[in-house]
């Protein structure tokens, strides 16, 4: 039995990238996995985050190792995509786990995940506060420098902002830079729960509340945030994701890559 391709996106928090991922889900051709590496990496008995679930909410069957190994099992039988975060695998990144991989990005201008961040917090009930390295613009970098530095060829990036802008055209582009066929049709969805999603606290109120109601990647108008306008305690971290965020930004997918 030969292996399927391993899709990736590797994302920060609050960059679209559920909303792409629940679209790759509606083309019915993937079997498709959200931030497994997040279930290990806040959960698993090996867990790295530097805020871990606490004892009753722990998994001790979620280790690193078992669940790449799923997703190589699930690869042998059809085309795997997932969406996940680069710092939940940095010390994962061996030359047989990139390689296995079909890797892609999805970024977002940093002031605009940040105020995300911090609506998402005020409605968990959270205390302020972070490890930048939570946020993954650094991560994403350092892993977009990897793969270039191993293969000398430039991974698809996404912008949030160009796939709202026209969802159709930008999608288009993926799929053609990433080798699939492009579905429009996965463009639209009936609004309703994400149970698939929700590994986490199971609380899309917080975090999936927009997905939840929504039908469908949607053009909408972009909008800017200003830093400067951001609760102090992410304010501070905005310049340096934005230096991060820059490096992937030039060299984004562009609407007009994708064929007519």
């Amino acid at each position: 039995m030969s292996d399927h391709p391993i899709y990736c996106l590797w994302a920060t928090p609050r960059s679209t990238s559920t909303a792409f991922e629940w679209m790759m889900r509606q083309r019915g051709d993937l079997t498709c996995f959200h931030e497994p590496f997040g279930m290990a990496w806040y959960q698993g008995p090996d867990a790295r985050a530097p805020r871990p679930a606490p004892p009753e909410r722990r998994r001790p069957e979620a280790t690193f190792e078992k669940i790449w190994d799923d997703i190589l099992q699930a690869a042998q039988k059809a085309p795997v995509f997932m969406k996940d975060m680069p710092h939940h695998t940095d010390h994962m990144w061996s030359d047989d786990f990139l390689d296995r991989i079909t890797h892609s990005f999805v970024i977002r201008e940093p002031a605009k995940v940040l105020l995300s961040l911090h609506r998402s917090y005020e409605k968990a009930g959270m205390e302020e506060g972070f490890e930048p390295n939570e946020v993954s613009f650094g991560a994403q970098q350092k892993l977009f420098e990897l793969l270039l530095e191993r293969t000398g060829e430039k991974v698809p990036i996404i912008d949030s902002d160009d796939l709202l802008e026209d969802p159709h055209k930008m999608v288009q582009a993926y799929c053609e830079a990433m080798g699939l066929s492009f579905i429009p049709e996965a463009l639209s969805w009936e609004p309703g729960a994400r149970d698939e999603v929700l590994w986490y606290d199971g609380n899309d109120e917080v975090w999936h509340a927009s997905l939840r109601d929504s039908d469908g990647l949607k053009a909408m108008s972009r909008k800017t945030v200003n830093p400067a306008d951001l609760p102090a305690y992410v304010a501070q971290h905005h310049d340096e994701f934005r230096s991060h965020y820059d490096v992937l930004h030039a060299n984004r997918l562009k609407p007009h890559a994708a064929s007519t």
